[in-house]
């Protein structure tokens, strides 16, 4: 090193040492290990299990004291917590994977990034329009210093960029409108009723967290790993019924291409309303303004037998359970995770006007999508696929077709304020109550 190279790595060295964030960033090169706590060590927390044998997991957090023994076979020198608000502020921390039950995703997020954590969030990111609205703001400002991801791990497929590439070279013409929908139905009439007492190891006033009082039941429980939410996840108080599911997987593959931010109104109907329990069938509709690429467009989400029209008499989309639709001014697109289908409509429909893109020109694969945030918090210049902006404004849309859905009438939104400017009653059904003694900015 000569003495000019001296001069400048000194230099170098001095600005790391000043700027916010960077120190953080340099410590943790793409070969270093993370810190990472895992909150919520059963259900969805057993699919990262093996992702995480390549870093260091330094903090287990469960309500149920049992499910810790088989995560400290995995991870026999992690500390174990049971209040994750005491987890966040283990010494040493550089990341957390969200696994909890969805009341507390916005909760955890939310003061993960106030401790400047990186975050990756189990799908969906919030369960109330204000939550959304919170964490997405908060990581906003923390942009290119902390790595967030949704856990919307289907993104990953390739067809999602293949979809993409259809709608923005322009397969079916200019764009009109995009649907999406979803056929799962797990209907409930309530919430159920107490019914005996916690097992030994299971805090249930943690499990509540900030959602209001209930007693137990073993009924939310009721469930294998992979698919306990849905004991609990249609309950108000709990989750937002399929769009905090399967529909969070399903709108990702519209979102991906139609590039829209955050819609302008938005109108709903379905089954009758339930103070319990999220609606089963459902649809609703929400108007965005052009973009720099495409003109106005409405968006639309079917669930639960609800199902858009179909292009076609051919065309039978009940087959697809879960999936998307574009419509152009010369064709249809029609896809579901893995594949699409392409229909040209109409005399003009010639398909002379589009020029696929050639081999070199497509959009490269995501791979590993968990892969891709861990990178991204060694280095969080990197951009993930479904970080708090792109999944927040997703879910945040979502979620306003909730409200609509229990105000029963249409409601204008305006973005930048968050409120619902026509339907006054409608900005109470914007934010959650929550038990005294929790708050979502701590």
């Amino acid at each position: 090193m000569n003495r000019r190279q001296f001069l400048g790595a000194t230099a170098a060295s001095a600005a790391l040492a000043v700027v916010p964030g960077i120190a953080r960033a340099r410590k943790q090169s793409t070969n270093d290990k993370l810190n990472i706590g895992l909150i919520g060590v059963w259900g969805r927390g057993l699919a990262f299990y093996d992702t995480l044998d390549h870093e260091n997991v330094v903090a287990l957090c469960d309500v149920n004291e049992a499910r810790f023994a088989d995560a400290l076979k995995r991870f026999p020198n992690a500390r174990t917590y049971i209040d994750w608000r005491k987890c966040l502020d283990h010494k040493g921390l550089d990341a957390v994977i969200i696994c909890t039950p969805d009341h507390h995703h916005a909760f955890i997020a939310n003061w993960a990034l106030n401790r400047d954590l990186h975050v990756y969030c189990e799908k969906p990111l919030a369960i109330s329009v204000e939550e959304a609205r919170i964490v997405r703001a908060n990581w906003l400002k923390k942009r290119g210093k902390l790595a967030t991801q949704v856990g919307m791990q289907r993104h990953a497929y390739p067809n999602f960029n293949r979809v993409r590439e259809l709608i923005r070279n322009g397969a079916i013409g200019e764009l009109q409108s995009a649907c999406a929908w979803g056929d799962r139905q797990i209907r409930r009439p309530g919430y159920p009723p107490a019914e005996g007492e916690p097992p030994a190891g299971l805090h249930w006033d943690l499990w509540l967290g900030p959602s209001p009082e209930h007693p137990y039941s073993p009924s939310y429980f009721a469930g294998g790993p992979g698919m306990n939410c849905l004991s609990w996840n249609m309950y108000w108080d709990f989750g937002a019924g399929q769009i905090g599911d399967m529909g969070s997987h399903t709108m990702d593959l519209l979102w991906n291409a139609v590039d829209a931010h955050l819609p302008t109104s938005a109108e709903a109907r379905g089954e009758p309303f339930n103070p319990d329990v999220t609606p089963v069938t459902c649809e609703s509709h929400f108007e965005h303004p052009a973009n720099a690429w495409r003109g106005p467009i409405r968006v639309s989400w079917y669930q639960g037998g609800a199902m858009p029209e179909s292009p076609s008499k051919w065309v039978d989309l009940r087959r697809i359970d879960h999936g998307a639709m574009f419509e152009g001014t010369r064709g249809y697109v029609i896809a579901d995770f893995t594949a699409r289908m392409l229909i040209p409509m109409g005399d003009k429909a010639d398909m002379t006007y589009y020029k696929p893109p050639k081999p070199e020109e497509t959009l490269p694969n995501l791979g590993d999508f968990v892969g891709q945030w861990i990178r991204a918090c060694k280095d969080p210049t990197i951009k993930t696929a479904c970080d708090f902006d792109y999944s927040g404004e997703m879910i945040e849309q979502l979620l306003l077709g909730l409200v609509a859905y229990r105000v029963g009438k249409k409601i204008t939104y305006d973005p930048v304020t968050g409120r619902v400017t026509d339907v006054p009653e409608a900005n109470r059904w914007l934010a959650r109550t929550y038990r005294s003694g929790w708050t979502l900015n701590g």
